[in-house]
């Protein structure tokens, strides 16, 4: 009989040892996510500005642009085959002081040779997709900017593409 009181005791003892051990996995899981929403709130409240000290303000001013239209431009492209394509460009150019602008005037004839001897080395594979317009915006401005040296202008704009 001492047996049995002793397996009892001790299945007794398991089970109350097993209801606290749940009880402590469920209260350190719910600390666990309240930690974690805790911070994570925190974080939020700071990178939208809700703490720090003061009032600070920040003053956002566009600085002035100046554009320049370009001539319209049709160009036949460069083609493997004997099939003609053509493109048609309307280009602005940005700039972002009135001095770029009075030195853009004199040398237009100079860029429009350099778009015209680049344009006709393109191919309308070299336009498809936005990769290929960002390519052509890059090469232009930067053959803007070497006729115009030291000035500078801040990108060229696509006013209207057409490939036929």
């Amino acid at each position: 009989m001492a047996d049995e009181d002793d397996d009892v005791a001790t299945e007794g003892e398991e089970g109350e040892g097993a209801r606290p051990s749940r009880k402590r996995k469920l209260i350190l899981f719910g600390a666990i996510g309240l930690v974690v929403l805790a911070g994570g709130g925190g974080a939020a409240a700071y990178f939208l500005g809700m703490f720090g000290g003061g009032e600070e303000t920040v003053q956002v001013t566009a600085k002035p642009s100046f554009y320049y239209d370009m001539p319209e431009m049709i160009v036949n492209l460069n083609s493997t085959d004997k099939r003609q394509r053509y493109l048609k460009v309307r280009i602005s150019l940005e700039m972002s002081d009135q001095k770029t602008l009075d030195v853009l005037r004199p040398s237009l004839p100079r860029l429009t040779d350099a778009f015209q001897v680049y344009l006709r080395e393109l191919r309308s594979t070299d336009l498809d997709g936005s990769a290929g317009m960002h390519r052509l915006k890059e090469e232009l401005t930067r053959r803007v900017n070497i006729a115009i040296y030291p000035s500078t202008i801040d990108t060229v704009l696509f006013r209207e593409i057409i490939v036929q």
